[in-house]
């Protein structure tokens, strides 16, 4: 098999799989604010769920123009527009802590988001054209591996200083507004190689996007993963505390170096096992592993919230997969469409915890419903194209 980067692309690489942390890290911290905005300013889980629903809703409204930007501009210019608004939302959380006002948090986050979007619409596809076609999948998921870290840090953080003495939801959001700026002042003086393929029209493209059964069903894929994903995330720590004696603080470490640990875990052996197992193969394998860890999670109890842990390393694997599945096999001008299509899929993102939040007011473990059915989708997904 080829490398999965060569030497040629191997900088370009290493610099566009940084910003995979830095959305790691932002949509992870969210996943705290859940129930520390319940705590804070009394509202119920479904209400706090809008935290997820700009966010994600910046996704959807942000896709096309980022597409956009991309096909006019460049890869590079989509991720110094996505660094510079997502700065802007997180140094935004300074004055949002002083006014304590819920609809400006969500103004900040829905900044960030749209910033998000510009970044992972780039990176993503920029990824899989580094290098040999066949081993676009495994350096995807090589890719992700960092966005797992930043997984990683972001309940850590928040847990030792949203939900500390301290309770600052500011300062995390400052240091990392401050440092993606950094990065941004960093990456307009790269130059990063623009890949470019066969030239074809914007009619020619289009179709090819709808004739392919693997990007269009992988639309759907892609929306069903990111809701069961963030619905799980959002609502962790809202479980952890109802299934066991453990605070909010020790619930979001757990979440960290837990779920997430093992999140990145199965980013990483995921990558070394697609040398030796066919992607779709193995993103129907992760899909039954979900399936069966959300049928004990809705059975409740501390086996309920072993199960809820180890669908995180089953789940791992699933968002550079089917992205790059759908991707595969289409020209330059159909892979930039297609990728800002996918990327408005993460608006799945703002659906399932607000479905979630409804379903389990009173008992959260109801509430898993929701990413149990995303997950038979996804499995479908897997049979069908894998």
């Amino acid at each position: 098999m080829s490398q999965i980067v060569s030497r040629k692309y191997l900088l370009p690489f290493i610099l566009v799989a940084s910003l995979f942390f830095c959305w790691g890290f932002a949509h992870s911290i969210l996943d705290i604010l859940n129930k520390h905005f319940q705590d804070l300013l009394q509202i119920s889980k479904a209400d706090s769920a809008d935290v997820q629903l700009v966010l994600y809703g910046g996704y959807f409204i942000m896709a096309i123009p980022a597409g956009m930007i991309i096909r006019r501009w460049g890869y590079k210019a989509g991720v110094l527009t996505g660094l510079l608004l997502y700065g802007l939302g997180a140094l935004l959380f300074v004055p949002g802590e002083q006014m304590m006002s819920f609809h400006f948090f969500l103004l900040c986050l829905f900044i960030i988001g749209c910033g998000l979007t510009c970044l992972e619409t780039a990176a993503n596809p920029y990824v899989t054209v580094l290098g040999e076609a066949d081993t676009a999948t495994s350096r995807l998921n090589l890719a992700q591996s960092l966005n797992g870290l930043g997984w990683i840090v972001g309940p850590l953080v928040g847990g030792l200083i949203v939900f500390g003495e301290d309770g600052s939801v500011a300062l995390p959001y400052a240091v990392i507004g401050v440092a993606v700026l950094v990065i941004a002042a960093v990456f307009s003086r790269m130059k990063l190689p623009e890949i470019v393929e066969e030239t074809t029209t914007q009619t020619q493209g289009q179709a090819r996007l709808m004739r392919s059964t693997a990007f269009v069903f992988g639309l759907v894929a892609l929306f069903c993963y990111v809701a069961a994903q963030t619905g799980v995330n959002s609502f962790f720590v809202n479980y952890a505390t109802e299934v066991s004696a453990m605070n909010k603080s020790q619930a979001a470490l757990l979440l960290s170096f837990g779920g997430m640990g093992l999140f990145l875990v199965g980013r990483l052996l995921g990558s070394w096992l697609m040398k030796y197992i066919r992607a779709g193969r193995l993103l129907l394998l992760c899909a039954i592993g979900a399936t069966l860890c959300m049928l004990f999670v809705i059975y409740g109890g501390i086996i309920g919230l072993v199960a809820l842990i180890l669908t995180y390393l089953f789940e791992s694997i699933m968002f550079p997969t089917i992205f790059a599945m759908a991707l595969q096999g289409l020209n330059s001008f159909a892979t930039k469409r297609g990728s800002s299509y996918l990327i408005m899929m993460i608006v799945g993102g703002a659906v399932a915890p607000k479905a979630m939040g409804y379903l389990g007011e009173t008992n959260m473990a109801i509430g898993f419903i929701v990413p149990l059915v995303c997950y038979l989708v996804i499995g479908a997904y897997a049979k069908r194209i894998g």
